[in-house]
């Protein structure tokens, strides 16, 4: 019979299978369990049992000895334990140092409008799943309550900086959020679960896991499916949101396997553009929209309706001499159609062709698929690897807007844009991408790898508009952008518990669309737009080091980030202006660590000094800070892992900062104090209640709504609009597994 001290964990352990091992794609594992033998066919990673006594367990964030730059890894235990169910990546990440995040609707009921990374936007680093790089058309951005949710999420690392050659993606320079998908558990297994809490927020939903299954080779898998509702934080501000999400992964042979993930999400959610410093004190914090159909921010004129999916067939395969092989086709689609009044915050009147106080809006459509594959060959030398591969993408993308009257049923309005008869925009476009690399990972000494690389980027943009976003004007037009993007790393084992590491990196990042048009000569039929923007490109050079025993999990870096020809807006009459702000300089110092202090309990720190400000025309006087990059961030918190009990309680401080650029909006420091508690029937319970569990997850606990971000501008007047803390939550969770 299992001990009660392993009830309710969940470990990487390896099943072993008659004919082969079995993989579910690419999962970074930390702790012992992280390999450095690239010749080896990986192994289904599953439910077991571990040692939670254990610093480097119940770390909340560490960074593995194996790491290469400054990297967080969020664990699979960390997440089931401490976030609500209903929350996203962006709320399990922002505890990481240099993180700064808040959901303004309450975890994962609406998208994040702040995830910064030493002070870089989301749009500026990647986000990946299972190693594939995903986002946006317009401006490589990422819807955060589209695709998977945190139920089906394995493990998520931070790495804040642009990785070796082999790392992938449309923003390197920014670093990565690599999120991956949880594996199956080792028996076959059916669990339904459910949540309530705050806001009128419930989550059903069950999973079932295969296991192991002999007459397939050991092929195993789970199906997921789950329904999230919510009232919000925010008034009015609901969201309905459905979502299937399966992985499958079939042994072919000895030495290949051949997996496949897919996830399907339906999504409608009312929006809001955020609040006016009046509005939040005359209504509230928590000021959304209104019932009132015959006011513009009227809950059913503000409202997403959003389907998404995401599959990949993977193949990883053995192939003789010391080749592995890694790759992965996939797609991924967005379709999104919304609808805003006009200026939901009143500083527009009504008002539109066919009556004086008719609600006047817009109807949007933005839809994409993109289309790629990633692959990834390795060679074990003996005195070395190399690695080489791929990554091509190719996405095609619809976009409308549309000046609409909503008294008439959507009827369009022409005089929202008398030029083109009520439009806004009308175009497609076409975003391609290949990124070929080599890496050499060269054992110079007994413990020491370094490692040179070189990864070519080639991006190219066409865009077909039959209503350009400002000349409104039929055009075609495009551009292409190329870089060579080298790479140094130098690894060092100092010894079985510590390692440190040294880089140096360059990275790259094209002109988004929201730049074309802007600043360019004015377009015409016979000379078609483009932009005159330059892409920025940065010199990334970090150092840092890992220590990991069962006492102590710490590790730290200091980086310095040579930023050239940063994009900068502003808002002015509702008329965004793009241009190159100039170079900047990130710097700075992180640490995190996680001390086991006995009896079950450990003592979490991370803490972060942190510099992003422009350099200025006069080099000899310091620059300007730029939008969105905290002076610094910390955590401090404690955990209690013991028996069938978890607890821990969690604050995240954020700095000061500014909301804009040229050091407009100050917005100050912050903090939220979060919770959780947990209880696992053990082995010794109840027979049918074996391995159930009740959660808590608290989220701010003492109830702050300071404001935290700079939203935007009204268009009328340009009058501020503001995002504030969500009020306390708490949310309850059953699962029972049988």
């Amino acid at each position: 019979m299992m001990n009660s001290k392993w009830a309710g964990t969940r470990h990487a352990v390896l099943l072993s299978f008659p004919a082969t091992c079995l993989f579910l794609g690419a999962q970074a594992v930390s702790g012992p369990e992280a390999s450095t033998d690239s010749s080896a066919l990986p192994t289904v990673v599953v439910s077991g049992a571990v040692d939670k006594d254990s610093a480097i367990t119940q770390a909340p964030t560490m960074a593995p000895l194996t790491v290469t730059q400054p990297t967080s890894v969020l664990s699979q235990f960390y997440i089931e334990n401490n976030i609500a169910p209903s929350a996203n990546y962006d709320d399990i990440v922002k505890i990481a140092p240099s993180v700064y995040a808040v959901s303004p609707n309450g975890p994962g009921l609406s998208e994040n409008q702040v995830l910064s990374i030493r002070g870089f936007a989301d749009g500026f680093y990647n986000v990946t799943f299972d190693g594939i790089p995903w986002g946006d058309s317009n401006d490589f951005t990422h819807h955060s309550t589209s695709y998977y949710m945190g139920h089906d999420l394995g493990n998520i690392s931070v790495d804040r900086g642009p990785g070796t050659a082999s790392t992938i993606g449309n923003a390197t320079f920014g670093g990565t959020i690599g999120v991956n998908s949880k594996n199956p558990l080792a028996e076959m297994t059916v669990t339904p679960y459910a949540s309530f809490g705050s806001f009128n927020t419930q989550v059903i939903g069950g999973e079932f896991d295969t296991g192991p299954m002999a007459k397939y080779n050991g092929a195993a898998g789970f199906i997921d499916a789950e329904s999230l509702s919510s009232d919000g934080y925010l008034k009015n501000l609901g969201l309905d949101r459905k979502n299937l999400f399966t992985k499958f992964a079939i042994p072919v042979g000895d030495n290949t396997v051949v997996s496949f993930v897919g996830m399907y999400n339906e999504l409608v959610q009312n929006i809001s553009l955020g609040a006016t410093a009046a509005q939040i004190a005359q209504f509230g914090p928590n000021y959304g929209l209104s019932r009132d159909p015959t006011n513009q921010n009227y809950l059913g004129y503000n409202n997403d309706h959003i389907h998404d999916d995401f599959e990949y067939i993977g193949v990883v395969s053995q192939l003789g001499g010391g080749w592995t092989l890694d790759n992965k086709a996939y797609t991924y689609a967005y379709y999104h159609v919304g609808e805003n009044g006009l200026d939901p915050n009143g500083e527009t009147p009504n008002g539109t062709t066919y009556g004086p106080n008719d609600v006047p809006g817009q109807l949007l459509i933005n839809n994409y698929r993109s289309w790629g594959d990633t692959l990834n060959v390795k060679d074990d030398l003996g005195f070395g690897t190399v690695s080489t591969g791929v990554w091509f993408d190719r996405q095609n993308n619809l976009r409308q807007l549309t000046e609409v009257d909503f008294t008439l049923g959507g009827a369009i309005n022409p005089a929202g844009n008398p030029a083109t008869g009520g439009i806004d925009r009308e175009l497609t476009q076409t975003l391609t991408t290949v990124q070929p690399f080599v890496q050499f990972d060269w054992k110079a000494l007994p413990g020491l790898i370094v490692s040179p690389g070189v990864r070519y980027d080639h991006f190219e943009r066409a865009v077909d508009a039959q209503v350009d976003v400002k000349s409104a004007l039929a055009e075609s037009y495009s551009n292409t952008y190329t870089a060579t993007l080298p790479s140094l790393v130098v690894h060092y084992d100092l010894a079985k518990d510590w390692a440190a590491y040294a880089q140096a990196a360059k990275g790259f990042l094209a002109p988004n669309e929201n730049f074309f048009d802007y600043n360019a000569k004015t377009p015409t039929a016979i000379s078609p737009a483009s932009t005159n923007l330059s892409p920025e490109q940065s010199w990334n050079y970090q150092a840092g080091t890992s220590w990991q025993t069962q006492a102590l999990s710490l590790s730290a870096d200091v980086y310095y980030i040579d930023f050239a020809n940063l994009i900068g807006s502003t808002t002015s009459g509702g008329d965004v202006v793009y241009f190159n702000q100039g170079g900047v300089i990130y710097k700075g110092v992180e640490a995190e660590a996680t001390a086991y202090i006995g009896m079950g309990f450990s003592a979490y720190a991370n803490g972060s000094l942190n510099s992003a400000k422009d350099k200025g025309s006069d080099p000899q006087n310091p620059g300007l800070w730029i939008a969105n990059a905290p002076k610094s961030t910390a955590a401090l918190g404690v955990i209690f892992n013991r028996a069938e009990w978890y607890a821990s309680l969690m604050d995240k401080y954020v700095g000061s900062r500014f909301g804009d650029v040229g050091q407009a909006i100050p917005l100050g420091a912050y903090s939220t104090l979060d919770g959780a508690l947990g209880y696992t029937v053990g082995e010794n319970g109840p027979a049918g209640l074996r391995k159930a569990t009740l959660k808590l997850a608290l989220n701010n606990l003492v109830n702050s709504h300071k404001i935290y971000a700079l939203a935007g501008y009204t268009a009328d007047a340009g009058t501020p609009l503001y995002w504030t803390i969500p009020g306390r939550s708490v949310f309850a969770t059953v699962s029972m597994p049988f």
